[in-house]
């Protein structure tokens, strides 16, 4: 009888034992298990786009914070798909979708940046095609005019105007679109201020407005290392701008103000304006992109453009008057 008692406490010790080993071994386990888990959150966090894994009924099992913001996008999902592109409010995303034993896996990568230099492409070659179909008639349209106004009546020589002013209008789009199809490139040489300045006053003529503008350009002269027709174009585009912020004003009469200082390493001018306020800042300088009734979205592309070719920017200043700051390398 005692021997049987010995090898009962024997047999529960040893129970106890392998207990206690297959506690620790469930620790270990779990420990593992519970690195594993979180190696595994960390890394489709780690991943720029939105990730989840679903389980067959559509409930979520896991996600990282970008599939968290996109919580709506999972909601017009095709789960039959594997591979096409959804558009989303403003956004166009690429979506992927497998399946894994009762798991199915689904990433979306936003590619609207991507969409949109897409389509920026595919309107700058249309674009650049149309200018090129339009340079010729727009050319003969123009010698006409020079013809006619040495011909035509006194009385009929602001209607003649009028049609070189709109002729000059379609010449500049044409040339800022086909600059922005084939890119700015520069041709620098020394020049004066002056020689900039009447190319702006000698634009201005040729625009067309109704109210009363006063213009004040910087009077004294500098040389600046550019290219002439550029930088007249990046000038001219500013002074276009301001003019039709102030006819959309409601005053009769408005101010464009363009003042000067430099630096050890910058021209920097400042362009006022008293016309009306910018309504979208974001999209300012966004090709294609504008606010105006006469504007094309090319202006301010191609003038900051152009003063990055000259070592330079272009930046809207914040303050209670509207002002923009260009600065270009000596």
């Amino acid at each position: 009888m005692a021997d049987n008692n010995e090898e009962i406490l024997e047999q529960l010790q040893t129970l106890i034992e392998q207990t206690y080993r297959v506690e620790e071994e469930y620790k270990t386990l779990r420990s593992s298990y519970d690195h594993l888990q979180d190696t595994i959150e960390n890394l489709i966090e780690f991943l720029p786009n939105a990730l989840w894994v679903l389980f067959e009924n559509g409930e979520v099992f896991t996600q990282n914070s970008n599939a968290s913001k996109l919580a709506q996008l999972l909601e017009i999902m095709d789960f039959t798909r594997s591979d096409y592109e959804l558009n989303f409010e403003e956004g166009s995303y690429l979506i992927k979708t497998s399946s894994y034993k009762d798991k199915i896996l689904i990433s979306a990568t936003d590619i609207t940046e991507q969409k949109r230099k897409e389509n920026l492409a595919t309107m700058g070659q249309m674009a650049a095609h149309l200018s090129h179909e339009i340079r010729n008639p727009i050319g003969s349209i123009s010698l006409l005019t020079s013809t006619l106004m040495k011909r035509v009546k006194l009385e009929n020589k602001p209607i003649v105007l009028e049609i070189q002013k709109s002729v000059y209008r379609i010449e500049r789009i044409i040339k800022a679109t086909l600059m922005f199809s084939k890119g700015v490139k520069e041709m620098k040489s020394p020049l004066s201020w002056n020689q900039i300045k009447e190319d702006i006053e000698l634009s201005i003529g040729y625009y067309s407005y109704t109210k009363e503008i006063r213009f004040e350009l910087p009077e004294q002269d500098f040389d600046i290392n550019g290219d002439a027709d550029l930088l007249s174009m990046l000038f001219s585009n500013f002074v276009f701008n301001a003019i039709d912020a102030i006819e959309a004003d409601e005053n009769e009469e408005g101010l464009v103000k363009i003042k000067y200082e430099n630096d050890e390493k910058f021209h920097i001018f400042k362009v006022y304006d008293s016309g009306v306020c910018i309504e979208d800042k974001l999209a300012l300088f966004e090709a294609f992109k504008s606010t105006k009734e006469k504007g094309n979205g090319l202006g301010l592309v191609l003038s900051q453009q152009i003063a990055h070719a000259h070592e330079g920017d272009v930046r809207l200043l914040e303050g209670d008057v509207k002002c923009f700051e260009i600065r270009l390398g000596k």
